[in-house]
């Protein structure tokens, strides 16, 4: 659920799909005070968030299966979006000629690319 709050701010969300504003949003509708500590929610409360959370919200594992599916059918129908999903590269129209070395992984050199095909087929002919 929440972390134990600090001031005003929740230090931190363990729930995929829920952030600062979300769970202010929650407690809320629930009638719970946004500075009460975890710990010392009632039981009542727990199961007012919590019922809340799950008629209003897609969390967790149906959020994530909703994405997944989403970038998929993009994939799927072929669209410049999903090409760059299928290629790896950065989605939004960020630059690639020097940047988005976390979307594309690490540097390949083209050298050592090809030392290392050579001392593949090197190996294979022996």
């Amino acid at each position: 659920m929440f972390t134990a709050s600090a001031g005003r701010y929740q230090t931190g969300y363990y729930i995929y799909g829920i952030g600062r504003a979300l769970s202010n949003r929650i407690l809320h509708s629930a009638s719970v005070d946004p500075d009460k500590r975890t710990k010392d929610l009632t039981g009542e409360e727990v199961s007012k968030i919590t019922s809340i959370m799950q008629k209003t919200f897609k969390i967790e594992g149906d959020l994530r299966r909703e994405v997944a599916a989403n970038i998929k059918r993009l994939m799927d129908i072929g669209s410049y979006r999903g090409l760059r999903h299928k290629k790896g590269l950065p989605v939004r129209g960020q630059r690639t000629k020097t940047n988005a070395r976390s979307r594309k992984g690490p540097r390949r050199t083209v050298g050592a690319i090809k030392a290392a095909a050579a001392k593949a087929t090197t190996g294979k002919k022996q």
